[in-house]
């Protein structure tokens, strides 16, 4: 039996240099990134001496691209590393990918991988709502492979080769076992008693498309009724480049079960809610991987 493994490829115009990519997406596991690995096929002939270096740019795009007037810029980029990955002087171990690359592709492909920094951010990106834009708000990374006489040398369009990668955080679920809890009181001006309600999440990090499990405890010592109940996760985001700082509704859900509550009664009940990306219908929702998907 034959596994087959997805390969993303990329051919510079010239057409003598061409990119293999195993995978777009580098993981981030909070101690450690790992870093972006490929393999680069180039004509020796065509090379003359020269070199071939990778480098690893961060755009962040704060603004939308249509509103870029009178040389006002909404984004800024930055070039996190640059490496040379042919000829290269370190001892690199292919990863399995590279290896079956190597045996495919012949005498000229090259293994490489390029190690991004610790404090690199992670790819996210600002859903743009009802308006398309032509290039997301957010982080964007992208991997260029070039041929230079040096690491300075501006490289060309024509013999360069440029792809999108993804910077994605996981955080190891052994980091805290911690139950997250927290109680709140709410007392009335005209009434005597309190309102007491304590919610409990069965852990502290949840995964993307998993379901939050939030149990509730509401204690009514106060002369007031409760007719109703709502619960809501809320996403806090804070543009840094800005200074700005937004809250969005990713999910929501109303009870009327056991209510009303009346003078001296108690509820308890655990709710079931998932933040999911087809939630989304708000600009600024802050999403982590791809968009259109």
């Amino acid at each position: 039996m034959v596994n087959a493994v997805k390969v993303f490829k990329k051919t510079a115009p010239n057409g003598k240099i061409t990119v293999y990519l195993g995978r777009r997406d580098f993981v981030d596991n909070t101690s450690s990134t790992e870093p972006v690995d490929g393999v680069v096929v180039v004509d020796n002939d065509y090379l003359h001496g020269r070199k071939v270096f990778a480098t690893v740019a961060v755009t962040y795009r704060f603004g939308r691209e249509e509103d870029e007037v009178m040389g006002l810029h909404f984004s800024k980029e930055l070039q996190l590393t640059c490496q040379e990955i042919f000829p290269n002087t370190k001892k690199l171990n292919p990863t399995e990918v590279q290896d079956r690359l190597l045996k495919k592709l012949g005498g000229n492909a090259y293994p490489f991988a390029v190690s991004l920094p610790d404090n690199a951010p992670c790819s996210v990106q600002l859903h743009p709502g009802s308006e398309e834009t032509a290039k997301p708000l957010g982080v964007i990374y992208e991997l260029k492979v070039y041929v230079a006489e040096s690491e300075e040398e501006k490289p060309h369009r024509r013999n360069s080769v440029t792809l999108a990668v993804r910077k994605v955080q996981y955080s190891p679920l052994e980091i805290s076992k911690r139950q997250p809890s927290t109680l709140v009181s709410k007392n009335f001006t005209f009434s005597s008693g309190t309102l007491t309600m304590e919610v409990t999440l069965d852990k502290e990090v949840y995964y993307h498309g998993e379901q939050i499990t939030p149990s509730v405890v509401i204690t009514n010592s106060s002369k007031k009724t409760v007719k109703g109940m709502k619960c809501s996760i809320v996403q806090h985001v804070e543009v840094t480049m800005t200074n700005s700082q937004f809250t969005r509704q990713v999910a929501s859900l109303q009870t009327n079960e056991g209510c009303p509550i009346q003078p001296g009664g108690r509820f308890q009940k655990t709710f079931h809610i998932t933040p999911l990306a087809s939630n989304k219908s708000r600009f600024g929702i802050a999403l982590d991987g791809k968009v259109k998907d």
